[in-house]
Order: structure tokens, then C-alpha cells, then sequence
């Protein structure tokens, strides 16, 4: 329902407004036809303005001419948009209507592969002929790892004395919306909306994804690892603008002819961006698309968006702005609607942090320094330059761990573990780095591909020992400090310490070059020193070890989007408590007060559907108080069983509870493993467990939902399936538990985050120091109610998914009762929300 509003909302919004602007443009070209024009516009002068002849002293003919100047402008511009838009309309309903063209295009691209097959043959049998050398041939093949001459952006305007405009290339951006949510998932159930909704047919939609998720270039889509899919792209595009001035060169030196992307093709990909323009098309579709028409979707897509008028993307691509920018995404003037939003703040802290370990560090530090020797010679100056400082930053970087480069991570202690927070320019200057220009290192980095190239050298001549040991004599000894590491921690009365897992290391090394992680790391260190920290984390190993990046102030990132946009629309189904987003977000961003509207509405289901219970006290009295000291309490976890075995009595088919972590899910279901509780839960009730790796939780749902089937059509004694989740975890959001698979939704205490985490204190010091206090409470302490608030709203939401939906909602903990805590309760739960100081009580109502 909620993405169905939004749709016929914005679009009728933006049906109307290009109507208006039409009849607008309409008017002026009449009343310039008709001569009328200068009169008109003289007498409706723009309020607001002072009366031109006063103020600047000017003659009246002066003021006249300017103003017809700009009048005649004003005209020749609206011309030039009416035939760019009459233009772009007749070739859309032409391929509406013409399957002709369609079907050129496709013999166009059929004849073209023959021929390009063809040559491709005669080639081979030259080559064979003329027995070319092998070890040329080798080091033709090797070229592409050598750095290309570098200039900095200065040096090139210097050399060029202007930058080169592509502007006047590009088509112009028609106002649109750019809806965003989370996952790619929730994009193509929006697509789908749209194509439902009575916009479907005469939208100009476009879908944009990752590389990962769009490209269909067999190859390059085998390398797996987002990072290295778009490494290779770019690379392939820098071999398509590169084969021009090779042909130049050619007398000089003859070069290997490198890999171009065959589906990256100018003609082709403006077809494909017409036939998305034409017709809605999901994801999945325009893939299939791509495949079939031999044009790359990712790039295709970005041609569409100039013409279109919604434009759908994950959330990530929007609020990052490198990556907006390089999609070509314009946010002036347009609307944004940012869907599912609950954890917007969240989302905007982890795009911008950054972690790396020490593993990393010295990985990245050895591979490096091996291509420096290798191509010494063959680097410009200006390259070696930039690779000395990279290398003396990863230096500075592993001593701030405590380690040597120089020697294998896994196999150097650390002496002071623990966590150090510092703020950016502290670790600059501690690290002494602070003399380094990492803007200008951060732009070499991008520019050059480097850790693309490294890649590739890597690919070639480390194999996958190479990755974390260093080089030969470190080998030799790493058994022996091995050995010394084990005594030493012996004798620390630490227990022996376990083999240091560089088995997983490895795995994770071969999957992305390490290089490429550690950018990110730097262009986070080039945040502003008030709204970021670095967190030192020094563990075990050097290797374990690892330097990240935190984000404080995410309203620095979002500022611009709000800056530029005409209207940003924040939705979510749970987004209460709002302040949040209010404080956070945009009254940090320097956004008007008055600009700001809520809006917030009932669900659909009648009041009868739903019974959220605040439940204070169990079966045998005892008040229910899951704080963290008293949660482990035998009489505690014993009460809790309690509840759940009478509600299991009487509730038909899924009941699921949510615990406040695994830990605790655990240690509870062990102790109910001891009293023989979880005996007599499941006479009534399979008992599953949400699991802790990722990638199981789709079999355990499937096994649940499977089990209460099986158990209404069966009509025994056991009447469904209790499922025992915990809040954040995988369960507690995107999983509708509708209908028979959620009859009951109980949340055991209050999920307060981890209030020890240092990531977590930095950002409650960082509050109250920045943000006023609000209603007498600390900044800090609003922050904590407001994020354990919003993981409780998350996960009790996942009941009701649907008009005729019903469940019953538990709270167990008389702390919920609270008006502070109560309050934050989504308002249609709240207004139905019945506080029981008794369990009796209770229960009577959930009988009924």
C-alpha cells in the first residue's frame, strides 16, 4: 500500500506539473507571436524586484532592451525545449509502433559480428604465418600493468588552457523523481507496482543497478567481486578511448591490441536506452534486454535517465556522491523519495566509514613495493612519486598498529591491545602523515587505476602464497616466531593461542586486491576533523589488527542532497521516533524548520485486528525486568518459559520472539534445555532457532512456514511452530511473518545497543556536545531509547502485512509502560496498546 501511494502521489504530482509548464510555455510563445509580449511582461514585473529605473539610475530604454533581451532569450529557449521534446517523443511512439527498426538494429548487429569474426580469422592465420616471437609477445601482454603517464588536474589545465565541455553533448534533464530503497529486491517489487498502478503505461521508467547486478559480459561477470567487475569495465572503456591514439603510435612501437567491451557500443546502447524509455522494465528484464540487443544494460540505463521520469536505484547510489555523480545523476531541482528509510542515519555512516587490517596493510605494502622493482624503469617520475608515498603511508599505517611491514602480520604480537579513539588530525600527525597531500593521493589513486593494475600484476606473478607472506627470509622465520607467539601468550596466562587463521585470510585476499579497500580508507581520512574519528582496534596479531574510519555526522553527506533537491520525501513503514531524523539529518544539514512537513497515518487493518499487550508481570508474579544485570536470572529466563508455554496453549500456528541478542538466545534456550521446559514447549510447538550465518536463515524460514502448514492441515497436537529470532538480526526486518506465520509477536526486554562499544560512546559524546537538549533529557540518552525504539518497532511490524491480517503483540517488560518509552511506539499501535500490571488479565484477552 505504502509503495502504491507514493507512486500515484509523485506521478499525478508530476503529470500535473508538466502540464502547467506547458500551457505556461504555450502562453508566452502566443503572446510573442502576437507581439504582446513586452507589454505583458512590462506590467507583471517580478515582485520582489525594485522598480529597475530607481535603483540603477538607468534610462528607460535601457531597462526596456535588457528586458526584451531577456524575454527573446527566454522564447528561444522554450523552442529549442519544445523540439528537443517533440523530437524525443515522435522517436519513442516511432519504436512504439515501427517493429522495423527493431528488427534492422538486430541485422545491423548480426552483420557486424560476422565481419568483426571474420577479421579476427585472417588475423590469426597472419600471425600464425609470420612466427611472431613469444617473448614479445609476453611483454606486449604485460603493457596493461604499466602506470600511464600521470599529470594532476592542474597540470592539464595548464597544458590544455581549457577543460574540455562534454556538457553541450549531453541531453537536458527533464524534472523527475528518483525513488530509492534499500535492496535490489525491493526495486524490482516497486517496478512491478508501477507497472500495476495506472502510471504503468505512459512512464518513462528506468532501473539503475550495479555493475555486478547489470552487466552482461560473461568475463568480466566471473571475476564475482563488485570491485574487480567494475575494475575491469573501466579498464575495457579506457582501452576503447586509447585505441584512437594507439593507431597514432603504431609506428613507434607495435602495441597489443587490448580487450574492448563488445556490448559497450555508442549505437546499441542508444537503442537500448529508447527501448527503456519506451516500456517499464524491471531489473531482470532489462538484462534480458541487454543480452538480447548486445548492448550493455549499466551504461544504457545512464543514457535514460536525462529523458526519464522516475528513475529507481538503491539508496547507496544516491547518497554516495563519487558514485552519483558517475552515474550522471543531477539532483537539481528534482524530487527524491528515499523508501524504507528507518535506518537512513545508518546507512549514510556506513557508505562513508571504512575499515582495513593489518593484514591488508602489509599485503597491499608487499605487492606494491614488488611492482616498484619490477617496473622501475619503465615509471614516469611522477608515478614513482605517488607509489613512494602510498608506500610510506601503508608504513605509518601498520606502525600505528604496533607492527613492522616488513615482517608477516599474522606472525608479529601485538603488545597493548585494546581500542584507541583519536580524532583525524591526531592520527595524522601521531601517524606522521600529516605532511601528505591525501587529496591529491586519493585522486592519483582513481585516476590511474592503480590498484586495478596491481591487481593485474598480481594475477599474473603472485600466486596465492605471495598474498599475506611477504617475501622468502620472512618464511623462514615465521615458524619460529610462531612458536615464540604461543610460549609468549602461554606464560600472559591467556591460554594457548590457536594457529592464526590465514587460511580465511587468504580466501579473502584472492577475492579483491587489497589496495582497493584501503582508498576508501583514505578518502575517509579526508573528512573534516569535527565529523569523524579513527578507531584504532589493536588485537592478538598485527594482522587482526585493523584501522577504521567512523563517521560522526552524517548530515555533512546528506546536506547536499537537500541542498539541491525542490522536495526529499523520507518514508518507511516503522520510521517512529522521527526526532531522529529531524536532529540528525536536517536541522544538522542547515534545513529550514518550516521546510520540514510530517506526515503519518494509521494502518490498514481495523482496530480489531491487531492486541498489543505491555505485559508487566508473569504467571507467578514476578515483575518482568530484563535489564542486563537481571535478564540471567534463573526465576527470570523461568518466568519467560512460562508465558511462552501458556501462550502456546492457546495461539494458533507461528509464534515468534524476539530476544535482544544470540547470546542470550543461547543461554536461554540451554537453561530451558536443563528444566525441561523446552520438553513441554514442544508438545505444542516446533521450536527453531534463527541461525547466525547469513546464508542459512532462507532454509530455517522455509522449514518453519512448512511445519505450520503441516500442522493446520493435520489438526493433532501440535498446532505450529515457534521460532526464537533475535531483534537486528536477519529476521527482524524485510521478512513478513503474514498471516499463519506470525499469530503472535513477542519481544522479551528492551534491546538496548551495546552502550560499552567505543564506536557507540563516541557518537553519545559527539551528540551532546553538538545537539541541544531536548525536553530536559541528554542528547545521548535520547539517542539510546530512540535506537533500541526503533529496532522494537522494526521487529513487531513484521506481523501485519496486509489488510485482513491479525496478531497479537507482547511486550514483556514493565519498562515499556514507561510515557517516554511508550510514546515512541507507532501511533497505530499505541492508540490499541493495553498495559497489564497481571497476567491473568492478559491472557484472558489473548483467549479471545
Amino acid at each position: 500500500g505504502k509503495s502504491l501511494s507514493l507512486i500515484c502521489g509523485a506521478l499525478s504530482w508530476l503529470r500535473d506539473f508538466e502540464e502547467k509548464k506547458q500551457e505556461e510555455e504555450a502562453r508566452l510563445l502566443a503572446l510573442e507571436g502576437s507581439g504582446q509580449e513586452g507589454k505583458k511582461r512590462l506590467t507583471s514585473a517580478e515582485p520582489g524586484r525594485p522598480d529597475s529605473k530607481d535603483t540603477a539610475g538607468e534610462p528607460d530604454w535601457v531597462t526596456a532592451f535588457v528586458q526584451k533581451k531577456e524575454e527573446r532569450d527566454m522564447v528561444d529557449k522554450l523552442k529549442e525545449e519544445q523540439i528537443r521534446r517533440k523530437k524525443r517523443e515522435d522517436r519513442l511512439e516511432k519504436i512504439r509502433h515501427n517493429v522495423q527498426l527493431k528488427y534492422a538494429a538486430k541485422r545491423k548487429r548480426s552483420e557486424e559480428d560476422e565481419t568483426k569474426r571474420l577479421l579476427q580469422l585472417s588475423k590469426e592465420v597472419l600471425s600464425e604465418g609470420a612466427g611472431v616471437d613469444v617473448l614479445e609477445q609476453l611483454d606486449h601482454n604485460e603493457e596493461e600493468l604499466i602506470l600511464a603517464e600521470y599529470e594532476s588536474d592542474e597540470e592539464k589545465k595548464l597544458l590544455s588552457g581549457l577543460e574540455e565541455d562534454d556538457d553541450d553533448l549531453e541531453e537536458e534533464h527533464v524534472t523527475k523523481i528518483y525513488y530509492c530503497s534499500r535492496t535490489h529486491s525491493q526495486l524490482s517489487q516497486f517496478v512491478r507496482e508501477v507497472q500495476k498502478s495506472p502510471f504503468g503505461k505512459d512512464t518513462r521508467l528506468v532501473s539503475l543497478g550495479s555493475r555486478q547486478n547489470l552487466c552482461v559480459n560473461e568475463e568480466v561477470r566471473r571475476l564475482g567481486a563488485v570491485q574487480l567487475i567494475n575494475d575491469r569495465c573501466m579498464e575495457m572503456q579506457k582501452n576503447k578511448h586509447e585505441k584512437k591514439s594507439d593507431e597514432e603510435m603504431e609506428g613507434k612501437k607495435r602495441r597489443v591490441s587490448r580487450t574492448v567491451c563488445p556490448f559497450y557500443s555508442y549505437e546499441q546502447m542508444q537503442f537500448l536506452r529508447d527501448e527503456v524509455l519506451v516500456e517499464v522494465k524491471d531489473i531482470e528484464q532489462l538484462v534480458a534486454l541487454g543480452k538480447e540487443t548486445k548492448a550493455c544494460p549499466y551504461y544504457g540505463s545512464r543514457y535514460a535517465i536525462p529523458a526519464a521520469q522516475l528513475v529507481v536505484l538503491p539508496y547507496q547510489m544516491l547518497l554516495h556522491e563519487p558514485t552519483r555523480s558517475a552515474a550522471g545523476i543531477k539532483l537539481k531541482d528534482q524530487i527524491v523519495i528515499i523508501d524504507e528509510a528507518h535506518n537512513l542515519i545508518d546507512t549514510i555512516t556506513c557508505i562513508h566509514s571504512a575499515e582495513v587490517s593489518g593484514s591488508q596493510l602489509c599485503c597491499a605494502h608487499s605487492q606494491l613495493l614488488q611492482y616498484m622493482e619490477r617496473y622501475r624503469k619503465r615509471l614516469k617520475a611522477k608515478n614513482l612519486m605517488y607509489i613512494k608515498q602510498i608506500l610510506y603511508l601503508l608504513e605509518r599505517f601498520v606502525a600505528m598498529l604496533g607492527g613492522n611491514v616488513n615482517q608477516n602480520p599474522s606472525c608479529q604480537a601485538v603488545s597493548q591491545t585494546g581500542t584507541v579513539l583519536k580524532s583525524i588530525n591526531d592520527f595524522l600527525f601521531q601517524s606522521q602523515i600529516d605532511n601528505i597531500n591525501l587529496f591529491k593521493v586519493q585522486r592519483y589513486c582513481e585516476k590511474s587505476l592503480i590498484s586495478r593494475k596491481l591487481f593485474g600484476f598480481m594475477e599474473r606473478y603472485g600466486g596465492p602464497a605471495t598474498a599475506v607472506k611477504t617475501n622468502k627470509e620472512n618464511q623462514k622465520l615465521a615458524g619460529l616466531q610462531n612458536f615464540l607467539l604461543t610460549l609468549q601468550q602461554g606464560s600472559d596466562k591467556e591460554g594457548t593461542l590457536q594457529n592464526p587463521p590465514v587460511e580465511a585470510e587468504n580466501d579473502q585476499l584472492r577475492t579483491a586486491s587489497p589496495l582497493m579497500q584501503i582508498e576508501g580508507f583514505l578518502s575517509a581520512l579526508t573528512n573534516a576533523n569535527q565529523d569523524g574519528r579513527v578507531i584504532l582496534n589493536r588485537q592478538g596479531t598485527v594482522g587482526q589488527s585493523s584501522l577504521k574510519f567512523l563517521l560522526l555526522n552524517p548530515a555533512v553527506h546528506f546536506a547536499k542532497v537537500v541542498e539541491e533537491c525542490r522536495a526529499v520525501i523520507i518514508a518507511g513503514g516503522t520510521m517512529q521516533p522521527v526526532a531522529d531524523f529531524r536532529e540528525q539529518l536536517l536541522s544538522c544539514a542547515g534545513v529550514d524548520p518550516a521546510r520540514v512537513v510530517e506526515f503519518s497515518c494509521g494502518h490498514v487493518i481495523p482496530p480489531e485486528n491487531v492486541l498489543p499487550i505491555i505485559l508487566c508481570s508473569g504467571p507467578s508474579n514476578q515483575q518482568l525486568e530484563f535489564t542486563y544485570q537481571t535478564r540471567d536470572l534463573p526465576q527470570m529466563m523461568d518466568e519467560m518459559g512460562r508465558i511462552l508455554c501458556n501462550l502456546c496453549n492457546v495461539v494458533p500456528g507461528g509464534v515468534v520472539c524476539f530476544l535482544p541478542s544470540y547470546e542470550y538466545e543461547k543461554q536461554v534456550y540451554a537453561h530451558w534445555e536443563k528444566t525441561g521446559l523446552l520438553t513441554r514447549l514442544a508438545t505444542k510447538k516446533k521450536i527453531f532457532q534463527e541461525p547466525k550465518k547469513a546464508n542459512q536463515v532462507e532454509q530455517v524460514l522455509v522449514e518453519y512456514a512448512k511445519c505450520i502448514k503441516r500442522c493446520s492441515q493435520a489438526g493433532g497436537q501440535m498446532t505450529g511452530a515457534l521460532l526464537l529470532s533475535v531483534v537486528g538480526g536477519k529476521m527482524s526486518e524485510g521478512i513478513n511473518f503474514s498471516d499463519d506465520l506470525g499469530r503472535c509477536v513477542i519481544m522479551v526486554g528492551m534491546p538496548y545497543p551495546n552502550i560499552k562499544s567505543p564506536e557507540l560512546q563516541e557518537k553519545m559524546t559527539w551528540l551532546d556536545k553538538t545537539m541541544p537538549r531536548a525536553a530536559g533529557q541528554a542528547p545521548s540518552r535520547v539517542l539510546i531509547e530512540n535506537l533500541c525504539m526503533k529496532a522494537v518497532n522494526q521487529s513487531i511490524g513484521r506481523a501485519i502485512r496486509h489488510q485482513k491480517d491479525f496478531a497479537s503483540i507482547l511486550l514483556l517488560d514493565h519498562r515499556y509502560a514507561r510515557p517516554a518509552i511508550f510514546n515512541k511506539l507507532p501511533q497505530w499501535i499505541r492508540e490499541r496498546t493495553q498495559v497489564k500490571p497481571a497476567f491473568g488479565s492478559a491472557f484472558a484477552e489473548l483467549r479471545k
